[in-house]
């Protein structure tokens, strides 16, 4: 944690996993949830959103981010996902595209939390997650 933000760890992965239970999941009935803290100390929370059209959905780090945007943030600096079950040995990391939506408001080491609903279980930085991304950087 950076001295410089008081919003601890422990407060992300409590969002997180309280943003799980508004998911809305109910065809796979995985619910995941994501809380992520941006460059102005405030958290921003999603859950997936499925639809009957299953390629419509939406993951919860997608919705958080959509949510940090909304409300004029526009760097990640450190992110929380929850979601599947207490199992130990089985991680819910965020998806390639998620990855990739992380990588444009974040940097290679950026932290992210992983969790289960009873909390964290490993923790990454996106260049382990995404190593040798393509970024806005990549554009100039």
């Amino acid at each position: 944690m950076s001295d410089h933000n008081p919003i601890s760890d422990s407060t992300l992965i409590t969002a997180a996993i309280d943003a799980m239970t508004r998911a809305y999941a109910p065809y796979s009935n995985f619910a995941v949830g994501a809380a992520l803290l941006d460059e102005n100390g405030q958290i921003h929370c999603g859950a997936n959103v499925e639809n009957a059209a299953y390629p419509n959905g939406i993951c919860a780090e997608t919705s958080a981010i959509a949510m940090m945007v909304n409300a004029g943030g526009t760097q990640i600096k450190r992110i929380a996902v929850a979601g599947g079950t207490d199992a130990v040995d089985i991680l819910c990391t965020p998806c390639g595209g998620c990855r990739q939506r992380i990588r444009e408001f974040a940097a290679p080491d950026t932290v992210i939390i992983i969790a289960s609903p009873v909390g964290e279980q490993q923790r990454f930085t996106l260049a382990d997650l995404l190593p040798h991304s393509f970024g806005p950087a990549n554009l100039n």
